[in-house]
C-alpha cells in the first residue's frame, strides 16, 4: 500500500463548519469511507483513493476526483 502525499492540501469542512487538512491519499480514503453517504461521486472517490493506494493511478488524479466529491457534498450541505 502506497501513501502518497497529495501536492496540495484538500480542505473539507466536516461537523458543524470545521475544517479538515486531507494531506494525502490515506487522509481521503479514510475521509470518504467514514462519511455517510452512497452517491456515486462519493463510490468515485472510494475507488480512485483505493486505486491510488495500490500504484494504479498516481495520487494527484484521486486528489481530483477526491475534490469533485468534495465539491458536490458542500453544495448538498451548505
Amino acid at each position: 500500500m502506497l501513501s502518497q502525499p497529495f501536492e496540495k492540501p484538500v480542505r473539507v469542512w466536516v461537523g458543524l463548519g470545521f475544517p479538515r487538512q486531507l494531506n494525502s491519499v490515506v487522509d481521503a480514503y479514510q475521509f470518504v469511507t467514514e462519511w455517510c453517504g452512497n452517491s456515486p461521486e462519493q463510490k468515485a472517490a472510494i475507488r480512485a483513493c483505493k486505486a491510488a493506494l495500490v500504484g494504479d493511478i498516481d495520487a494527484e488524479t484521486a486528489r481530483g476526483i477526491l475534490v469533485q466529491f468534495a465539491s458536490v457534498m458542500n453544495q448538498r450541505f451548505v
